[in-house]
């Protein structure tokens, strides 16, 4: 690897598993219990998971925690007060450290915001996803625009960083009005968007419906038209892309997900909760056992709950790093890319990528892809990492 992960950014990421309803497009690790959820018992087990992973991980100072879920705000204000006092205890904390929490806007869970941050929460990212009621139905939310506005309200009074969501390309949406609703938006805002195109992945209730002829999506030409629309918006009010999907002004960037897409390590526990973590050279993938009663008899008995624990190969690595890093406004350093030992890059590709206006090289020789290279950064991706003939 050509730096020592010491010298890297460290992450921390806590996954609570537990919403109170199922969003029609989700097909993140979530889970709905209809009975009280005792929470001093999944407490114990974070605790119980993080002494195990602080001592694989000792000397590394902790730079980011990030609270995903699922519903973050559904944890009791104590339950998130304990994990960071128990990531305190383990590690060295960087001093402007970002600790997340992702919250849903509806008027319970806002209230536990000044609770959150007595907590040690700085910065919260809310699940808005639309300024327009109906489309909060559509989307299975449980909040309305009110509650979304009035989170975002308490949300900046309450904390030094804030950042919402919303989903775009929703069926039948016009770029026109999709560019009235990002303004809306962005009178909202403080300094972080993340901003995502509505997609349909297998598994979820979307994905049935459009699977019966239930659920008529974008094209791709209009899916094309509305992520550039996105972007002119977003420029003109100096919070460009500065990974496909999220915006900030400068400066205000989520260190949290910087680590993921920039290859640095990071911790995950709980269920489901993946991770990357550098020993001697060689990078860990970690993943957790997916069902959170399971995953807490496990913690419980042996320490973890990891049902993944592969070394990966150079090759593996300078693919992962590839695919996360040319997410990035920043783009990737080929030298890095090549630290791994992997097969070079296909430079015959790469030139012509380049002259396709899909790709370009920067002055400090980093490599990434332009706003038309976003559009098929999967096929830029498989290009570049083609064998060489």
């Amino acid at each position: 690897m050509p730096d020592p992960p010491e010298s890297q950014s460290f992450g921390i990421y806590v996954h609570w598993p537990f919403c109170a309803a199922k969003c029609p497009y989700c097909d993140f690790n979530s889970h709905v219990r209809h009975k009280p959820l005792d929470q001093q018992v999944f407490q114990q087990a974070y605790s119980r998971e993080l002494e195990y992973f602080a001592a694989l991980t000792a000397g590394r100072k902790v730079s980011s925690i990030f609270f995903g879920g699922g519903t973050p705000s559904l944890m009791d204000i104590s339950t998130v007060e304990k994990i960071l006092e128990d990531i305190a205890g383990h590690w060295a904390i960087d001093t402007d450290v970002e600790i997340t929490l992702e919250a849903n806007p509806s008027s319970v869970e806002a209230e536990r915001f000044r609770g959150y941050r007595s907590a040690g929460v700085n910065r919260v990212s809310l699940g808005v996803q639309s300024l327009h009621d109906e489309q909060l139905r559509f989307l299975g939310r449980l909040h309305n625009v009110d509650e979304a506005r009035r989170a975002i309200t308490l949300a900046r009074e309450n904390f030094e960083r804030m950042s919402f969501d919303l989903i775009y390309a929703r069926p039948h949406q016009k770029p026109e009005d999709w560019i009235k609703e990002l303004n809306m938006a962005l009178e909202l805002a403080a300094d972080h968007m993340s901003l995502y195109q509505l997609t349909i992945e297998q598994g979820t209730r979307f994905f049935e419906l459009r699977e019966k002829g239930k659920l008529e999506m974008p094209d791709g030409e209009l899916s094309a038209e509305l992520y550039e629309a996105t972007q002119m918006v977003m420029n003109a009010q100096s919070m460009p892309a500065y990974e496909i999907s999220n915006h900030a002004v400068k400066g205000a960037e989520s260190r949290h997900n910087l680590t993921y897409w920039r290859y640095h390590d990071y911790l995950g526990i709980g269920p489901g909760a993946h991770g990357r973590l550098s020993f001697g050279g060689a990078k860990i993938a970690t993943a957790g056992e997916l069902n959170p009663e399971q995953w807490w008899q496990t913690v419980m008995v042996e320490g973890h709950a990891m049902v993944d624990n592969d070394k990966l190969t150079g090759q593996e690595m300078a693919d992962e790093f590839l695919v996360m890093g040319l997410r990035l406004a920043e783009g990737i350093s080929l030298a890095r890319y090549e630290a791994f030992g992997a097969t070079p890059l296909n430079l015959r590709n790469r030139d012509f990528l380049i002259k396709q206006g899909l790709i370009e090289s920067l002055a400090n020789g980093n490599l990434r892809a332009t706003l038309d290279g976003f559009l098929v950064l999967d096929a830029i991706v498989a290009d570049l990492a083609a064998d060489i003939q």
